[in-house]
């Protein structure tokens, strides 16, 4: 392994552990369950795959230099995450007003299944319109003078998306072993509003700030 690609690997390893909205939906869905947290975690590993070909084929490029078509999936993806964002307000403020302990042990305590939990980190990772412009800015730089770029670039890809499918289930599972206290009732609603808050500020930037390019 060469160092340049030593050099890579950290510096991707401090990217895709840098909290945002990836992190924040699979830490949501492994306090329900286990099975959607890793189910979750894999979904954010399939949203990068996505992210991979497109700057394999080249088209990250074409879609970064279009500014409408960048500001489409800036939208899509700002409203998805404004969307998981609101409804985790929605749970903590359910589970606030319950009225009893059995009430609170019954609202919202039923786990997303794992297909939903699956499509939840795909879609929060495939719409997110920062991946194009940081794989077409970072890859390039670790790509040697003299190398054909597509399968230098491909190995990079791989490395990221590789490193995802170790960081969030690991993540996924952790929140899972500490289940026994971050499951409790107040802990439950303080993670929630946590992560509602986090997902709604994410998705009202992306929704109304200005390109990211």
């Amino acid at each position: 392994m060469d160092a340049q690609l030593l050099a890579f690997v950290a510096v991707a390893a401090g990217m895709v552990a840098l909290p945002g909205a990836d992190f924040t939906v699979v830490v949501r869905n492994a306090l329900a369950s286990r099975r959607s947290g890793l189910a979750t975690a894999v979904g954010v590993a399939g949203g990068l795959v996505v992210h991979t070909a497109l700057a394999a084929a080249g088209l990250a490029a074409v879609l970064v230099t279009m500014p409408a078509l960048f500001r489409t999936v800036q939208l899509l993806g700002g409203a998805y995450v404004l969307y998981l964002g609101l409804s985790g307000l929605y749970a903590m403020r359910r589970r606030a007003t319950a009225g009893t302990a059995a009430e609170e042990e019954s609202e919202g305590r039923t786990p997303p299944g794992a297909g939903r939990s699956l499509r939840q980190g795909f879609l929060t990772n495939a719409l997110n319109p920062k991946a194009p412009v940081l794989f077409l800015s970072l890859l390039p730089q670790f790509v040697p003078e003299g190398q054909p770029p597509l399968p230098r670039t491909l190995l990079l890809a791989s490395v990221v998306v590789l490193l995802a499918l170790v960081w969030f289930p690991a993540v996924a599972l952790l929140v899972d072993r500490l289940g026994r206290w971050l499951r409790r009732p107040r802990a439950t609603r303080v993670i929630e509003g946590g992560s509602g808050t986090a997902l709604t500020a994410l998705g009202l930037v992306l929704v109304t700030g200005p390109l990211l390019h």
